[in-house]
């Protein structure tokens, strides 16, 4: 089997992530105005991955974010890739939330999900499964690259769970726009989950 390169792309900024809100699966909101045009220049600077097919998060935000990028490619969405559920912290920003008696205990690891919310480690099995389906469905359809619209934390997530070189989730961080690109062996991966980070965006 051809090793497989995968590229994933965080979406655009929205109005919330200007503000500092925490969005996740609940709220589906479109890219701001700005964010596009962000978008927009950046596709003018960077030169994206050329891409045989492009899978992405459902949420709106990512599916607008692909159709800048590859405008000419349809957009084949991944339920699994949503981003992470806040729960009672949806749509709010840390300031708001430092009253909240749940809100340090989580930010620091020691309370596994927010109020409703979902558990870090089912949204890390989540998307690692989301993953592995584009995976499957690469090596049966004989695809050997693709680009993947994500959300930030789900990058973060993924990364710190199957990437090597081995790092924590905030140092998988990437800008609007940004991401990083993946060497993905299909004998190593279906056996250990691994994949190789070779590029920044």
């Amino acid at each position: 089997m051809n090793t497989l390169k995968i590229h994933l792309i965080r979406h655009g900024a929205t109005d919330a992530n200007y503000k500092g809100e925490y969005i996740g699966c609940r709220t589906d909101i479109p890219l701001s105005p700005e964010g596009l045009s962000e978008l927009r220049l950046l596709k003018d600077d960077i030169d994206y991955p050329e891409i045989q097919r492009l899978y992405s998060s459902p949420m709106l935000r990512c599916r607008q974010t692909g159709a800048v990028l590859y405008s000419d490619m349809d957009i084949i969405p991944v339920e699994e890739l949503k981003e992470y559920d806040f729960g009672s912290f949806e749509g709010k920003t840390a300031a708001e939330l430092e009253s909240d008696p749940d809100f340090i205990p989580w930010t620091s690891g020691k309370l596994a999900a927010p109020r409703g919310g979902e558990e870090n480690s089912e949204f890390i099995k989540r998307v690692c499964v989301g993953f592995n389906k584009i995976a499957v469905d690469m090596v049966n359809s004989g695809i050997t690259s693709s680009a993947v619209i994500m959300h930030g934390g789900a990058i973060m997530m993924l990364l710190a769970a199957a990437g090597i070189p081995r790092r924590r989730p905030v140092e998988w961080t990437s800008d609007f726009g940004r991401g990083y690109s993946l060497l993905v062996t299909p004998s190593l991966y279906f056996k250990s989950g691994a994949v190789e980070v070779y590029d920044i965006i």
